[in-house]
Formats: structure tokens, sequence, C-alpha cells
């Protein structure tokens, strides 16, 4: 068990107290556009997309909300042992057919190691049959399968204890990408409430307003809120079931993210606070009482002083 804990480790990113990557800080200031980066690292777009989602690529904020890439970390991927294939197979997703293959086990066992977080997925798709499908880096699947430590785990019976877990319907998969998705929220993230929005997008609207009250601060968090990864039209059954499988649903997971999202939203309010309205100065119609009655009986002395002077 103690080689599953070291893949895991090293591929979740499940606390958010830990620092985010850095963005690439690239000489001269010299900026492409994601779509030309990925063509000069022989990636498909796809392919990119999960090379920034792992880590492997750095990005920074562009202009008008794009992500953009630093010509020196283009370099530096470039200039990489066996690069591009190194590259490309670093960032390959499969599903469960080929990942047992992959690691020489039957599709049943791989599921049942997924389930149990053994195995943690990197992505999702639901299918024409609204079923999720799963997709694993398959290089995590090789370094598994290859270490010594995980062998009773490929052969034989699975230990009992971790058979009563499957028998008491255990599936750990949308929790383990949850954790994973996290980790690359807050690498996404440049400001303190950026973090906190990123841990928000977790959570179910009023899950965050138990530990949010103030309204003001809310609406600001909202707007750092990420949208689950896009499966279909809004609306559509496939973008329910992206939503369901983005929002935390144990008890204990949630209490986790809550207790992430006090911690980051007092920083974020620490660092600069959230917008509120102006307080208005009052005018003329809204002078209190207290401040009419004088100026009422100011004209009314001067009424009578006058109508004295012209009797």
């Amino acid at each position: 068990m103690s080689g599953h804990h070291a893949i895991t480790h090293d591929t979740t990113t499940a606390d958010t107290t830990a620092g985010t990557a850095e963005p690439a800080t690239p000489s001269g200031d010299t900026w492409v556009t994601t779509g030309r980066a990925a063509r000069e690292l022989g990636l498909q777009r796809a392919e990119f997309d999960l090379a920034v989602h792992l880590g492997r690529i750095r990005t920074a904020p562009g202009d008008g909300g794009d992500r953009r890439v630093g010509r020196a970390e283009i370099e530096r991927l470039r200039a990489g042992p066996g690069f591009p294939e190194s590259l490309r197979r670093s960032v390959k997703a499969v599903g469960t057919t080929e990942g047992a293959a992959l690691m020489e086990v039957a599709k049943t066992r791989f599921t049942r190691m997924a389930r149990l977080g053994l195995l943690v997925p990197v992505s999702f798709y639901p299918n024409r049959y609204r079923a999720v499908v799963w997709l694993y880096p398959a290089e995590e699947l090789r370094l598994f399968a290859a270490d010594d430590r995980n062998a009773p785990l490929l052969t034989g019976r699975t230990p009992e204890s971790l058979r009563s877990r499957l028998d008491a319907g255990i599936d750990l998969r949308p929790r383990n990408w949850r954790a994973r998705h996290l980790g690359f929220l807050l690498r996404q993230a440049d400001s303190p409430w950026a973090r906190a929005g990123a841990v928000a997008s977790l959570l179910d609207p009023l899950h965050v307003s138990q530990v949010v009250k103030d309204p003001y601060d809310r609406s600001h968090l909202h707007r750092f809120r990420r949208p689950p990864p896009s499966h279909g039209a809004p609306g559509s059954p496939a973008a329910h079931i992206a939503m369901e499988l983005a929002t935390a649903q144990d008890a204990d997971e949630i209490t986790w993210l809550q207790a992430d999202l006090t911690r980051l939203t007092e920083e974020a309010r620490e660092h600069r606070p959230a917008p509120r309205p102006a307080a208005r100065r009052p005018g003329p119609a809204h002078r209190t009482p207290r401040a009419v009655a004088p100026a009422r009986r100011a004209a009314r002395g001067l009424l009578g002083r006058w109508r004295g002077r012209n009797r």
C-alpha cells in the first residue's frame, strides 16, 4: 500500500495550504498564445490542455482573460531529454481498456483499483449512454505497475480489507479527480481572491454561504468561481453530470473544503476587501427630523417679522 501512497501524493493536490506553481517568467517578456505554443511543442490541443492541467506546462494570465505561454517556458520544454516524444508520452491519457492492457491486468481489477483510489483520473467525459468514462495519465499507470511494492495489488486476491470497502460501494474516482482538479485551479489562480474562488468552485453555493457569511464577500467570491469542465450545452444531461462530479459530495470532503475556504477568504479580505456600496451623504431630502425642525422654526420667525413690518 505504501507504493500507492507515493503515487497519489505526487499526482493530486489535496492540500491547498501548499504553494501553487509559479507562472512562467520569460526573459524579455516574450509571450505566445496557447494555440501557437501547442504547435511549437508538437502537441495536439487536447494534449496541450492536459499538459497544463497536470502542471507540465506553465501558463500565465493574458489579455481578455486568455492564458499565454512564455517563450522561455517553450524553450525549457524543447530542451528536455527526448523532446518531443517524451513530452507527448508524459501527457497521454488512457481509458480503462487501454490502461488495463498497459498495466497487464484485467479491466475488472483496474476498475477496482481506481474505485479504491489507487489510480487517480485526470479527466472524464460522459459517453452517449450518459455513463462517465474516466481517463488516467498513462505515465502514472506505468510507474504504478513498475513499483514492486504494488505487485500484490496487481496479482492474486484483493486483500479482505479492500474487498469490504468495495462491497460497501466505495468509489473514490470522483473525489480524487476533484482533488486533482483543485490543484489545477490553484495553479491558475493569480490572486488571493482567485485562490479562494478555486476552492469555492468545488462547493455547492449553500455550503459556501455557511462559511462566508458576508453577502459582499460572497458576491465578490462568486466572480472567481470556475465552472466545471465543459461537457455538452448548458443545461444538457452531460453538463449536469459534469456539474455533479465537480461538486463535493462527502461530508468530510465538504468540511475540509469549507475550512480551507474560510482561511483563504480571510486572507483575501486582508489583502483587498471585497467592494461595497459607497456611503451616501444625506441631502436635503434625507434630513432627520431634528435637522428639519430648527429650519422650520427659523422660517416661521422670518415670516412673522416680515408680516409685522408690512401691517
